[in-house]
């Protein structure tokens, strides 16, 4: 972590949280501020990039295959098109909370704010944004999935691109070992839609993203929001419309920005 640690900004105000996360977006190409990063927020700057698999099975890739075949196998759905390839099923557990090699991210910053600062438990810790340049890290991507991107002439992947090739054993096979890859979600709800989601994933399923990232510093930033910030932020975001009554639609939303909104402080 020391090593990324060198990429820390410590944020000291909102004004100055808001200039970092929109650092680097003016393209004089297209004459518009449009950002080349992903953002995913964490409330304890000390956490790392882990999948949910690799917390949940530890040094055990072996039981990725047998999670997804389970999911696919006895997962409901009213539109069969959900699980019909092995990326569709593959996002649809990611999104329903089982345990796989995605990694959550957004197009935007200010949702990536909301979930640094949205557990109350963890105001106590400073929080943080990563922000990664994922129009590089994608053109990284070796053969065959680079030149399908640079044909498509797009800065993302889409699960129609990646479907070409079929499992994560063939993606790991195809482009080897210490590989990252972002992609688009299809817009399976409305939850998916709202958080602006981008997805990562490795060609390791307990591949740890901070390693890439060390070896290429150029690519990331992580924004540190300070615990004595934390509130302001999250007042600021709750009147900016930033909650969790939006970021997950329906009363387990409302319920849960409810329980948050008031909770007494300390």
């Amino acid at each position: 972590m020391q090593s990324v640690k060198s990429n820390d900004i410590i944020v000291r105000s909102w004004a100055q949280l808001c200039e970092e996360v929109y650092h680097d977006s003016w393209r004089p190409n297209l004459g518009r501020y449009r950002s080349d990063y992903a953002f995913r927020g964490l409330s304890d700057a000390n956490y790392e990039l882990k999948n949910s698999f690799l917390r949940n099975c530890g040094a055990r890739p072996e039981l990725e295959y047998h999670l997804l075949r389970n999911f696919r196998k006895y997962s409901i759905t009213k539109d069969p098109l959900l699980t019909s390839t092995f990326w569709r099923s593959l996002v649809l557990a990611q999104h329903h909370g089982l345990p796989t090699r995605l990694l959550d991210w957004t197009y935007s910053p200010f949702i990536a704010m909301h979930f640094a600062t949205a557990n109350t438990e963890k105001y106590d810790l400073d929080g943080v944004i990563w922000k990664v340049d994922f129009v590089r890290a994608n053109q990284l991507v070796s053969e065959p999935l680079n030149q399908i991107l640079r044909k498509e002439k797009c800065n993302a992947f889409t699960l129609e691109m990646l479907e070409r090739v079929e499992t994560l054993d063939d993606l790991d096979k195809e482009l080897g070992e210490n590989q990252l890859v972002f992609f688009e979600p299809p817009s399976l709800d409305e939850r998916i839609v709202n958080q602006f989601a981008l997805f990562s994933v490795m060609t390791n399923p307990t591949a740890i993203m901070d390693d890439w990232l060390t070896q290429h510093p150029e690519l990331f930033r992580r924004i540190i929001i300070p615990k004595e910030l934390k509130l302001e932020v999250r007042d600021k975001l709750d009147q900016a419309n930033i909650t969790e009554r939006v970021l997950f639609p329906g009363l387990d939303g409302l319920a849960k920005w409810l329980k948050r909104h008031y909770k007494p402080v300390d």
